[in-house]
């Protein structure tokens, strides 16, 4: 054996120092935003942020956000965009409430409905791009416009001239999946910790948090199964190729064109997912639900780790993306920082993502 060779040996099988591998991580942004946005409010907030209640309070906010986010992280990792994710919220939303309260369908149907038709608008979307080959940016932004407009004058139809359709709690009492689906769960656990005193209650005995709020249990479960398809089977490898490099993955076999189709359904069915658990909590649905939300959800995606480019990102990434979202808007009502502040928080975010997510990529790929 000559040296050369045994050089070339060890080099290979030399173990990457733990920060060489942290780097490459692309939640590792997400992670370091949530522990710089934590002690920011330890110094600024009021201490009852950080109480169990508080907790709860931003968490809420981040599970409804998180669902979108994991969705759009998925696609972008698959290499397209949906911009008409939040347009889908407010037409899952009325197609759910069409379900229950017009044709008073059980949840056991409606709910599969809604997101069947979800799923269908969003094979839509991913048809249409792959077809035309027309960016899915562009693509995505028609279908924004679409989608609300179909939600305004479709919720009209429903109601006689109104934008929101109301009804929905009392359709749906005493189903036995609306507690899946909406409210809070592990009451009965939560009021044992208050019995106990472990947990902070009123002065009637009953405890300040009676549960989970359903949206939370959705979100760290999807979260976890997105991640596990990522990085634990054959179909995450072929979304991680398929935004890498479409032309080579579809030279080595990889079915490209359903991937992304598919990616593009499922992104659909988690805003169907957000429609059918904020429907359910607020008893109605309006054409104005998810506005704006497609945006957030895209820069939540961003700061978790995922390149524009595609190829690169995770579903953990997006997750912590969120939940930064929901500490900096609820956390500055603890403060008494102006809340309009949000906004250049969210340009400022997405801008040091962008830089960051581009170091690291060139950290891994070795480019210059």
């Amino acid at each position: 054996m000559t040296g050369d060779t045994a050089l070339n040996q060890d080099e290979r099988i030399k173990e990457e120092p733990l920060i060489a591998r942290l780097m490459k991580r692309p939640e590792l942004g997400a992670i370091a935003g949530v522990v710089l946005v934590t002690i920011f409010f330890l110094f600024t907030a009021d201490s009852s942020m950080f109480t169990l209640s508080g907790f709860m309070n931003f968490m809420s906010p981040a599970a409804q956000l998180g669902i979108l986010a994991i969705g759009a992280a998925m696609l972008m990792i698959g290499g397209e965009f949906d911009l008409s994710i939040g347009s889908m919220v407010a037409f899952a939303g009325m197609i759910f409430g069409a379900f229950t309260v017009n044709l008073g369908l059980p949840l056991i149907v409606a709910i599969p409905m809604t997101l069947v038709a979800a799923a269908c608008m969003g094979a839509v979307n991913g048809q249409i791009v792959i077809r035309t080959g027309l960016p899915s940016f562009i693509v995505t932004l028609a279908f924004l416009f679409i989608l609300r407009g179909i939600s305004l004058v479709g919720l009209k139809w429903l109601t006689g001239g109104a934008t929101q359709l109301r009804g929905v709690r009392d359709a749906v009492e005493g189903d036995f999946l609306a507690p899946v689906f909406s409210g809070e769960a592990f009451s009965g656990l939560f009021a044992w910790f208050a019995s106990l005193g472990l947990i902070e209650t009123f002065k009637n005995g009953m405890p300040k948090v009676a549960g989970i709020p359903i949206e939370i249990l959705w979100f760290v479960g999807l979260a976890l199964v997105a991640t596990y398809v990522l990085l634990r089977t054959p179909w995450g490898n072929w979304v991680f190729a398929a935004g890498g490099d479409a032309n080579a993955a579809s030279n080595s076999g990889v079915p490209v064109r359903k991937v992304k189709v598919a990616l593009f359904m499922f992104t659909a069915s988690c805003a169907a997912l957000l429609a059918i658990v904020q429907v359910l909590d607020a008893g109605s649905t309006d054409a104005r639900r998810g506005f704006m939300k497609e945006f957030e959800g895209i820069i939540a995606a961003v700061i978790g780790g995922c390149l524009l480019t595609g190829g690169y990102g995770s579903a953990i990434g997006a997750f912590f993306g969120a939940i930064i979202f929901g500490m900096v808007v609820i956390g500055l009502t603890y403060t008494n920082i102006d809340q309009d502040w949000f906004q250049v928080f969210l340009g400022a975010m997405l801008l040091l993502a962008v830089m960051f997510n581009n170091v690291v990529r060139k950290r891994v790929t070795g480019e210059r």
